[in-house]
């Protein structure tokens, strides 16, 4: 059965042709011809009805009202910038700091000693980036990113950290490998008073066989614990490598959850040469990963508790009604992640899903947000008042207790616009999701264009995620137009 059609590449030669979505033999599949190297079937989705699902959630965003490039007809992705053609903010950016790297990892998307050479740019370089970011409108990149490579190894990291804060990143993070963070209280707590908020943290398994450099990993969480400088676990998902400890993962997080403030799992992307028995033995689908969760948790966190990241969006929509100010739109494609949340408590682990009605939340949400549209101040005023007494509903009776103090939480933040009351929740709140990013075999030009997640470049473009690392493989093109020779 057809579902849409779009346009990806040959997995062979990177052309952009033609593709078809279809879902054949109980899955969700990718088709393509090349001229040159013939038929392509790759799978999208393992789960039908979860694909489904999550196109219940599908939205075109605007985009950004300052493009950096006209828009040339046919020319996605190969000539990337953003144009009028993407429709998404960037919500988080990354920057890439160095190639450099302290390990040497066999599913790493950067390496300079297989590269050759150095990719390193100047802190002016870094600054001018920052600043590209931070002139997008309506609404200026809230979040910014430091990868590599191994930012860590930059002497200049704090200085670069504390300028971003200075130009007006409300969230800066920088995503580590933890050599340094785990060797180096110091270097920590500077990490931390030069306002960086998030590390994110590479964490493949909770045992020596999925990850080599546990200890190390422990060693480094305990120092993040001295500081409070929250992370995040960001565990690279290999089918028959570690896919069997996901649970387990989530426990770690669990008990360490003074610390540590979510787990993004991210299946594996084939950026480099693989075979066609490599991708069938290793792949790992967004659907696959939430069934292997809910296995490996009992059922305490199921698969139909995970959503797609548009959801949110009723909250924006929110917001932008009561404040008359454009908010942060979250406009990703449907299938790109899937996430929810889950409060540790002293009984365990409870999912958001068992206290809160999650749909019927979104769509009260969504009425306050239009009866909003239609009055002035005081008007306003009243109907958020109304709405959240009706907001009431949607809360679950089981959890009678938790549900009511999730409640007035929801109330306090939306009625005074008081959003440090979420800082304040006693409860410990944890972030699960997973972010499936594409490459050649699964490329589809649809999410492309709506991703929120960009990469800033010296020469001064915002090039999606998956363009920039796989595909068209800006990252080589960037990297080896700014290259410095290795060190003898």
């Amino acid at each position: 059965m057809l579902i849409k059609k779009t346009k990806s590449l040959c997995p062979a030669c990177n052309a952009v042709i033609p593709a078809k979505i279809v879902e054949e033999e109980g899955k969700i599949w990718i088709k393509r011809t090349c001229p040159d190297h013939g038929e392509f079937r790759d799978i999208y989705w393992s789960d039908p009805a979860m694909y489904h699902r999550y196109d219940q959630y599908a939205v075109i965003g605007d985009g950004i009202e300052n493009p950096q490039n006209p828009v040339v007809e046919d020319a996605c992705p190969t000539a990337c910038g953003l144009c009028s053609n993407h429709h998404s903010q960037t919500l988080l950016a990354n920057i890439d700091l160095t190639n450099r790297c302290n390990l040497n990892c066999d599913f790493c998307f950067a390496n300079a000693r297989a590269c050759g050479f150095i990719y390193e740019p100047s802190f002016d370089d870094v600054v001018r980036m920052l600043t590209l970011l931070r002139s997008e409108r309506p609404i200026p990149t809230p979040a910014v990113q430091f990868s590599g490579g191994e930012p860590t190894l930059r002497e200049d990291l704090v200085a670069i950290i504390k300028k971003a804060k200075a130009l007006g990143f409300p969230q800066v993070q920088i995503a580590t490998n933890g050599v340094r963070i785990s060797e180096e209280p110091d270097f920590v707590k500077e990490l931390k008073e030069s306002g960086l908020n998030t590390i994110y943290l590479h964490f493949d398994g909770v045992s020596p066989v999925t990850n080599p450099f546990l200890k190390r990993h422990q060693k480094a969480i305990e120092n993040l614990k001295n500081v409070r400088l929250g992370c995040v676990l960001v565990p690279t998902i290999i089918k028959g490598r570690n896919d069997h400890e996901l649970g387990d993962i989530i426990r770690f997080a669990a008990e360490n959850i003074s610390v540590v403030r979510g787990v993004n799992f991210q299946p594996v992307s084939f950026t480099g040469a693989a075979s066609d028995e490599d991708i069938k033995k290793s792949r790992i689908t967004i659907p696959e990963v939430c069934e292997r969760i809910e296995n490996q948790t009992g059922g305490i966190i199921r698969k139909d508790d995970f959503y797609p990241i548009p959801c949110v969006l009723p909250f924006s929509d929110l917001v932008e009604a009561y404040t008359g100010k454009p908010q942060v739109r979250f406009t990703s494609h449907q299938h790109c992640g899937a996430a929810t949340y889950v409060f540790v408590t002293k009984d365990g682990i409870v999912p958001v899903n068992r206290m809160v009605d999650v749909d019927r939340l979104f769509e009260s949400i969504e009425d306050i947000s239009e009866t909003l549209k239609q009055g002035g101040t005081i008007n306003k005023y009243k109907a958020l008042i109304d709405g959240v007494r009706n907001l009431h509903e949607s809360f679950r009776q089981g959890g009678q207790d938790n549900a009511a103090e999730f409640w007035k939480l929801i109330g306090k933040t939306l009625v005074s616009q008081n959003f440090d009351a979420l800082r304040e929740f006693h409860w410990n709140a944890l972030f699960i999701g997973t972010m499936h990013f594409m490459d050649r075999y699964n490329y589809d030009i649809d999410r492309v264009q709506r991703c929120c997640i960009h990469y800033a470049t010296p020469e001064g473009r915002l090039v999606p995620f998956c363009t920039y690392n796989s595909g068209p493989v800006y990252r080589e093109k960037v990297w080896k137009k700014f290259a410095q020779p290795l060190p003898e």
